[in-house]
């Protein structure tokens, strides 16, 4: 589906993505998450795009997919939150080229009034603690920082 477009419309490079869109969503989140594989991302989009709880949304240029948000209702408890079902940011990415213009931010916007919708109240995320550009994009989009964690890990021998 495809968001109204005119002249004073400033979401109008905003598209919901449908199932003809796997090639863009994979292009861009295997920059994101290069821990992936193709397999894993592709199987991924499919659950996305089969689930009422998920939405990608791109930022497109003419016929060039240069951004995408991935959000999802989360009815479980998340950190920070005081009501539930609640949104979270599952991924956003923009292409190197494309930073810095408000794409991603036009992106969460049209997002939230999904979400809202869905009956959320309130938006979560969460980041690595040294991805600076993406602690950046949080504060700029309102978001305030509601915990710190280190996750741990240990082998362990049986």
């Amino acid at each position: 589906m495809e968001l109204k477009t005119s002249k004073d419309n400033p979401y109008e490079n905003v598209v919901y993505a449908s199932n003809s869109d796997l090639a863009h969503y994979t292009e861009m989140a295997l920059d994101l998450w290069p821990e992936s594989t193709e397999e894993e991302l592709h199987e991924s989009f499919h659950e996305i795009m089969a689930s009422s709880r998920d939405k990608i949304l791109f930022y497109r240029i003419g016929t060039e997919f240069v951004s995408f948000i991935h959000l999802s209702i989360r009815v479980d408890y998340v950190e920070g939150t005081e009501s539930s079902p609640t949104g979270y940011i599952e991924g956003v990415y923009v292409k190197p080229e494309h930073r810095r213009k408000g794409y991603s931010g036009k992106l969460l916007e049209v997002g939230e009034q999904w979400l809202i919708k869905k009956g959320c109240k309130q938006i979560g995320s969460d980041i690595y603690l040294d991805n600076h550009v993406s602690y950046d994009f949080h504060i700029g989009m309102g978001f305030k920082e509601a915990s710190r964690l280190i996750a741990f890990i240990k082998d362990i021998k049986g």
